[in-house]
């Protein structure tokens, strides 16, 4: 291939700003042959009384005409030895740059009261977009967890983009009070290096490109399959047991949903029950017609709180009589086995039969150290399964990315965005390969 697409990525521990983004861009200059057609940077919010400073920082040394980026509580990439590292805390600087021949890059930056209401037509979206659905765009989005409406945004977009990926997070920050960041660059847009507190920052990419994902949720099912046959808004208030986790039993009891837990709980072996009091959470079918549900199919919600007196649970989601539902358990085993065969899967399907470009790590902070007892854990295996891809990203306070053919904003997962050019320039866009 005569101009294949070029990734580069370098991560910088050092305390100072300027000295960081010396090392970011020196390190990731050297290691692209080709102009820059895009920057992707995360920032340590250990330097966020410095926020303002990183964009002018690094247009003195950079000549990229579009960058996007954000502050988070933990930061990702490559550091000097070339390994996968997880900064979690204290200052670091990850900076992604990427020549992208024959890639249209439209960046973007929307305030939450430009969305449009969400009965307005497809075309609404596209007109505040301003990529067409016929270019089959990709998205990385950064949004602000409290002023974006990132939830009504990922509906539109679907709506809008139905065949299209979107992958990114909500920024974050290490300690309570601390200001979040968006960074924003577009020289299309004569916009010098501007920075953001509210909102959503993104890029569409499309042309000769294919984003793949790996969404590891982290959990694990326990007990049967069962059915809501009464619910309101996100309240679960009656449940039917299924046959197998396949067919409704014809005239199944419908029982309470607390009723259902304690039993199930009564089940379980001892680390289980105990792990169940802290690391409980509800699986959603996404599929309304898969019989046979297995790793993948569910997307993990908390568990928010209980009615003692009605026997009813509360969940972070709507619900609806119909849906099926199944009880999850998260540790730092489950964690890892998950994204384990997720990774054999990934490579397994399509790694090595074709060339990665670079890759992308949208975490959550309650993942990292704090959950596996080590640092570096999720990039450091996602690395061993793909080897020598650079990798950048941060951990975020809600990790965005499809499950199934619908995007949602998740907790505790890793969300891993893989770019590649397309095989032999005509390769249609794939959807999430692995859920």
């Amino acid at each position: 291939m005569a101009n294949p697409i070029q990734w580069a990525n370098a991560l910088s521990t050092r305390p100072s700003l300027e000295a960081a983004v010396a090392e970011v861009v020196d390190r990731v200059g050297r290691s692209l042959s080709m102009p820059a057609d895009l920057g992707l940077v995360f920032i340590s919010s250990a330097y966020a009384s410095e926020y303002s400073r990183l964009m002018p920082l690094l247009q003195e040394r950079l000549s990229v005409p579009v960058i996007i980026g954000c502050g988070g509580g933990g930061i990702i990439g490559i550091n000097a030895k070339g390994e996968s590292q997880e900064i979690e805390g204290t200052p670091a600087l990850s900076l992604s740059l990427a020549h992208l021949p024959d890639v249209s890059v439209h960046p973007f930056h929307i305030p939450a009261d430009d969305l449009p209401d969400l009965d307005s037509s497809p075309d609404t979206w596209v007109e505040l977009i301003g990529v067409s659905p016929q270019e089959q765009p990709h998205f990385i989005l950064l949004a602000d967890p409290f002023s974006s409406r990132v939830n009504d945004l990922l509906q539109g977009l679907d709506f809008a983009y139905p065949g299209s990926i979107k992958v990114g997070g909500l920024a974050s920050a290490s300690a309570m009070g601390v200001q979040n960041g968006l960074f924003y660059l577009s020289e299309q847009e004569q916009l010098v290096g501007s920075l953001y507190r509210e909102g959503t920052v993104g890029v569409a990419l499309s042309g000769n490109i294919v984003l793949e994902t790996i969404v590891a949720q982290g959990c694990r099912p326990i007990g049967q399959t069962y059915q809501v046959t009464k619910g309101e808004r996100n309240i679960v208030l009656e449940l039917a047991v299924q046959d197998g986790g396949d067919m409704i039993v014809g005239n199944a009891e419908s029982r309470p949903p607390l009723e259902v837990l304690r039993d199930l709980i009564q089940t379980l072996g001892e680390a289980d029950r105990q792990l169940a009091q802290h690391s409980l959470f509800i699986g959603i079918a996404r599929d309304e017609f898969k019989r046979q549900l297995g790793h993948g199919d569910f997307l993990i919600r908390n568990l928010l709180g209980v009615d003692p007196r009605i026997g009813a649970i509360a969940i972070g989601d709507r619900v609806r009589p119909g849906q099926r539902i199944q009880f999850h358990l998260r540790d730092a085993r489950t964690s890892e086995e998950d994204l384990e065969l997720l990774l054999e899967h990934y490579q397994q399907q399509v790694y090595g039969t074709i060339d990665t470009a670079g890759a992308l790590m949208f975490s959550c902070l309650g993942r990292g150290a704090g959950l596996y007892g080590q640092p570096d854990f999720d990039s450091q295996l996602f690395r061993r399964y793909m080897k020598n891809i650079p990798l950048g990203g941060f951990f975020c306070n809600g990790e965005i990315g499809p499950v199934g053919n619908t995007t949602f904003l998740h907790g505790y997962t890793s969300v891993f965005g893989i770019c590649r050019q397309r095989e032999q320039g005509n390769e249609p866009p794939k959807n999430n390969l692995l859920l």
